[in-house]
């Protein structure tokens, strides 16, 4: 899988948080962090870096994104990949996925249709990356909502539905399951890409532009 195919925070130099004084030799190490959310470049539409709150990390809900092909709604896995679900609704909430477009599809191999990157180049990102989660024994059948990556740890805002049953390494953190609109992912993937990526694999031929990301607690 080349790296700029599925890039999501390509060349993403790591900066600090805010500039700290060293410790003393004795003190304790400073505790781990719940998710590390770390800032980083590029940021599109920045909307801020979230501060985890585990409360409303634990709470179930479900996300239906409405796009231009159809309605997806997705049930979130709170439980396995807190820290990738509470990032998801932190942008969601912020309206970053609203106008953007899902850039890629795959018909050979793969059946993945990935979107998440507001500048529609797949080497966007929403300005702070987060570790993988999720990923022991991870699997990616029909219906998986994953993220995509440049790599290990290099999470982002960009993501990919599986259409069909695929086999991937476990790399990428699954994070949700499709309950309704898989049909309308299959509608996408029959009509076909461009092979701009090389054959199977380009620019959807049906464009899939995300108008709104409801989040319900229902």
């Amino acid at each position: 899988m080349k790296r700029k195919q599925w890039a999501l925070l390509t060349a993403a130099a790591v900066l600090p948080l805010s500039l700290t004084t060293a410790a003393a030799a004795d003190d304790p190490p400073p505790a781990p962090a719940p998710c590390a959310y770390t800032a980083a470049v590029p940021a599109d539409n920045f909307k801020g870096i979230p501060v985890f709150d585990a409360r409303k990390a634990a709470r179930p809900y479900s996300a239906t994104l409405k796009t231009s092909q159809g309605a997806i709604t997705v049930k979130m896995l709170t439980d396995k990949a807190p820290c990738t679900t509470y990032s998801f609704r932190f942008l969601a909430e912020r309206d970053y996925f609203n106008r953007s477009h899902c850039h890629r599809l795959t018909t050979q191999r793969l059946y993945v249709l990935q979107c998440g990157d507001p500048t529609g180049t797949g080497s966007g990102g929403p300005g702070y990356s987060f570790p993988d989660e999720n990923l022991t024994g991870a699997t990616y059948p029909a219906g998986t909502l994953a993220m995509a990556n440049a790599g290990p740890n290099t999470n982002g805002s960009q993501f990919f539905f599986v259409w069909k049953d695929t086999k991937l390494s476990p790399a990428y953190t699954p994070f949700g399951k499709v309950t309704a609109g898989l049909d309308v992912l299959q509608k996408i993937a029959a009509a076909g890409e461009d092979d701009q990526n090389g054959p199977g694999d380009g620019y959807p031929t049906l464009p899939v532009d995300i108008r709104k990301v409801q989040i319900s607690t229902r």
